[in-house]
């Protein structure tokens, strides 16, 4: 995310907006079983796609990368100072707000390009696997590429923001 994205998006709270009908009467994810519990779901949801620019499969894979990533580190994180300053202060006021606003088509920094192809299951099966993971893990995690060193509790929230975010590019047929 661009640095002038993240802050605009932390001190205005922008939203997006999309057209087609969100799988709106499913409730935004409150918690990573409740990501599981969203992903079964869309399982069986037909016509299931995203809106944005990128496939569905993608953005699957892209929340996966994040989660695996906060376990195995961030490609190219911002520097300590970005961290400790704009990316704090971007993460503080999403928990805050109880709601996180990127750029729904920006890479994580230097992460492998997302392959997501026309079959998005590949994704979901992809981000069920990172969640059951992050969920078992006892073990250090590392700081994240924006917000730096966090704990177990404020990444499972960061990684349901981030979830949360990416339903509003989801759409049914």
């Amino acid at each position: 995310m661009k640095r002038r994205d993240l802050l605009l998006a932390a001190t205005a709270g922008l939203t997006s907006l999309y057209g087609g009908a969100a799988l709106a009467d499913l409730p935004k994810v409150r918690t990573l079983d409740g990501a599981l519990a969203w992903l079964d779901t869309l399982e069986k949801t037909p016509g299931a796609r995203s809106t944005g620019a990128w496939p569905l499969g993608a953005m699957l894979e892209h929340m996966a990368q994040s989660i695996e990533m906060s376990m195995d580190g961030f490609p190219r994180p911002r520097s300590a100072l970005f961290q400790q300053t704009a990316g704090a202060g971007a993460f503080a006021f999403f928990k805050w707000r109880g709601q996180m606003t990127h750029g729904l088509s920006e890479p994580i920094p230097g992460a492998p390009a997302l392959q997501g192809g026309k079959a998005w299951q590949p994704g979901a099966a992809r981000l069920k696997a990172a969640i059951l993971r992050f969920n078992r893990h006892t073990g250090p995690l590392r700081p994240h590429f924006a917000y730096g060193s966090l704990d177990k509790q404020d990444f499972a929230l960061a990684h349901v923001l981030h979830i949360a975010n990416h339903q509003d590019d989801i759409v049914t047929a």
